[in-house]
């Protein structure tokens, strides 16, 4: 349980809250209770000047802590009297002055729903089991197939399309597809393979995810299968996605969570080295979209061990995107 502390000085208080990043930890504690690591994710600062901080804060009075399995969570100490005043005063201040303080806020958020998500636990743990044991038939594509087959029939527009395999999986279950990519070869591959299979419902087209040659509002789904990151203005080529759908349309972005293998811009022309949970909310945002969700959703078991990000976000009634 938290232990009652001694209320700190105005004198005490001033010295403390003087380092910038103490003024942080205590704008995100003033509300949330929060662990080291969470502190750590959302402040981007070494685990050890984390802990340095909430000590100082927490021998100042100023944050106290209680033990929860194997981690310390800290939130603002419960201060009475005439100390409350100042330090109220101080972070009212600092929110204002704090160049920091909004995108810390925007990660606080972000972390508060990947600690509510407590059902993503349960589904790793499927996933780790799903091909561990051999059961006969039972494989992702199986499973991928059958919920693609249980949408509504839809639009899709595939951005970014490659050799249209992604597109001709969508078609099983879509009213159309539209498979949009720049390289002629690879419209001219997937197109082949449509015809050899006789898919009639996907029509490939050139063209570039910045540019798309789609008329507006004519989809009701876009997806980004691991092509944000070839886009030179991933910005733009989401604005587009916005444009292209009809009011309530969605898009799902599924690209790699932000790494450092610089090899992968030789290796795979990837203009980006992946995005940040942060970065494709706040591109999406800006888009025009909203109720926006991201979440990592898979970790290569192999080196660089890749993760995979995922992003979905919807196209609000009557909203259009602004260039």
């Amino acid at each position: 349980m938290y232990q009652n502390r001694a209320m700190a000085s105005i004198v005490k208080i001033l010295r403390v809250v003087a380092e910038p990043n103490r003024l942080r930890i205590l704008l995100l504690l003033k509300d949330e209770e929060l662990s080291v690591a969470e502190l750590q994710e959302i402040l981007v600062l070494g685990q050890s000047t984390i802990s340095t901080h909430l000590s100082q804060l927490k021998q100042a009075g100023l944050v106290e802590d209680r033990r929860t399995g194997k981690n310390n969570l800290y939130r603002l100490a419960s201060l009475s009297g005439s100390a409350g005043g100042p330090l109220d005063d101080i972070l009212i201040e600092a929110e204002k002055e704090i160049a920091e303080a909004a995108q810390d806020k925007a990660e606080l958020l972000r972390v508060l729903r990947k600690r509510q998500d407590k059902m993503r636990a349960f589904f790793d743990s499927v996933a780790g089991r799903l091909g561990k044991d051999y059961v006969p038939g039972q494989s992702w594509k199986s499973v991928a197939e059958a919920l693609l087959r249980l949408m509504p029939p839809m639009t899709i527009a595939d951005l970014g399309a490659g050799d249209g395999t992604f597109a001709l999986l969508l078609a099983q279950g879509a009213k159309r597809v539209i498979a949009v990519d720049t390289s002629a070869r690879m419209i001219e591959v997937g197109r082949e393979f449509a015809e050899r299979n006789s898919i009639r419902n996907v029509e490939f087209r050139l063209g570039d995810m910045e540019e798309v040659p789609i008329a507006e509002a004519e989809v009701d789904l876009v997806f980004f299968s691991q092509s944000l990151h070839h886009a030179l203005h991933p910005e733009r080529a989401l604005k587009e996605a916005h444009r292209i759908l009809g009011p309530g349309g969605r898009v799902v972005v599924l690209d790699l969570l932000k790494h450092r293998f610089e090899e992968a811009r030789e290796l795979y022309a990837d203009e980006w080295l992946g995005f940040s949970e942060a970065e494709v909310e706040a591109m999406l945002e800006k888009a025009g979209f909203t109720s926006i969700q991201t979440s990592v959703v898979y970790k290569d078991p192999e080196a660089p061990q890749f993760q995979t990000l995922l992003g979905i976000a919807t196209k609000m009634d009557g909203v259009n995107s602004s260039t």
